[in-house]
Order: C-alpha cells, then sequence, then structure tokens
C-alpha cells in the first residue's frame, strides 16, 4: 500500500497538508482517501482525524456527526488497545463523503489552532504516550468513543471530547506525553460536564 511508505506525519500542520492535498484531488472527498493520504500506519493520525472533526464549530454540533466520529475512534482506539501495527476500517466508513468546499473550510479554519500547537508540541514525559502509557491512550479514546452519542444530548460537549482527542493523538505523533496528559485531563471534564448535563 502506497501509505506504508510514506513518511510520518510530524505535527499537525502537515497532517493538514495532506487532507488538503487529498480533498484538492477529489469531489466528494472519502474517508477513505483521507486515510491513504494520512498513512494507517499512524495511530495519532487517525485519532486526530475524528478529534479535529468533531472540534470544529458548527461542523462538530451536526446531529449525527459525533456518533459517527465515535464509531471510528471504537474501530481505532480498540486496534490500538490490542496492539495491531495497522489500522482496518470497515469498507462502508471508507466510502463516506464530504463536500470538497466544507473539507477546505474546515481545515482553513483548523489552521491557526494547529500552528499554535505545534508551536507548543515537543517530545516530552514520552513515558505517557509509549508502553502502558498508550494503552492508557487508547483506553481513554475508547471510553470517549462510547460517550460520544450521549453528548449529542449536551451542547458542546462533543466538542470537548474532540479537543481531548486532538490533544491525545498530537501527543502520540510528537511523543509529547504533556499534551497526552492535558488530553487526558480535558477527558475528565467532559465527561464530568455530560454527566452534569444529563443528570
Amino acid at each position: 500500500m502506497q501509505d506504508d511508505h510514506q513518511k510520518p506525519v510530524g505535527n499537525l500542520q502537515r497532517l493538514l497538508d495532506r487532507i488538503e492535498d487529498a480533498a484538492n484531488n477529489a469531489d466528494p472527498v472519502t474517508t477513505g482517501e483521507v486515510i491513504d493520504a494520512v498513512g494507517r500506519r499512524s495511530f495519532g493520525a487517525m485519532l486526530l482525524i475524528p478529534g479535529l472533526v468533531t472540534l470544529a464549530p458548527i461542523i462538530g454540533d451536526i446531529p449525527g456527526v459525533p456518533t459517527l466520529m465515535g464509531a471510528i475512534v471504537l474501530i481505532i482506539g480498540s486496534q490500538l488497545l490490542v496492539g495491531r501495527k495497522r489500522i482496518w476500517l470497515p469498507g462502508w466508513l471508507l466510502k463516506r463523503a464530504a463536500e470538497r468546499d466544507k473539507v477546505c473550510k474546515v481545515i482553513r479554519w483548523l489552521r491557526p489552532v494547529a500552528r499554535l500547537l505545534d508551536r507548543i508540541s515537543r517530545p516530552r514525559l514520552s513515558r505517557i504516550t509509549g508502553g502502558f502509557g498508550q494503552y492508557i491512550i487508547a483506553l481513554d479514546c475508547v471510553l470517549i468513543a462510547v460517550a460520544m452519542p450521549p453528548m449529542e444530548f449536551v451542547p458542546f460537549s462533543a466538542n470537548g471530547a474532540g479537543a481531548a482527542l486532538t490533544l491525545l493523538g498530537l501527543g502520540l505523533i510528537a511523543h509529547d506525553g504533556l499534551l497526552a496528559l492535558i488530553g487526558l485531563l480535558v477527558t475528565a471534564g467532559t465527561f464530568a460536564a455530560v454527566g452534569y448535563g444529563l443528570f
């Protein structure tokens, strides 16, 4: 597969560049085309994609989007949890598509966020993003995925889940344990907000 030979994503801006390149070559843009652009061996990048979609305003709050992103995260997080080296996604999910203009609009909105996160991310506290710490991150992602459907009933809570996934994914990419730890804390805060909103 072509994605197996690609260089690592490296940072969030490079990830957005790859997604934008995929969008410029297709309309509509399928999930499979985005995945091939990012590479199926990069679990961090694969978590970033649903994280960024859910984090983005308007898009992340569209009914059904958090649940769909939750399904993707559940599939990816489960594979990370069991130690798979290459990500598998079902065909029906790979065929899901969005219009090029919408994809590019989300990318433009995310550019400033990407620049900020890339400036502050660097290798540190690497034990949190490797070994046993990686399993904690994977378990956290699975919990987020399971909680995403109820988040549709609590305004803006899905955006919090998106922020957590973005931080966890970038933490894995940059080997930045501090960002991953902040992502875990954001998860806890989001769950607390959902619990308060529902009960």
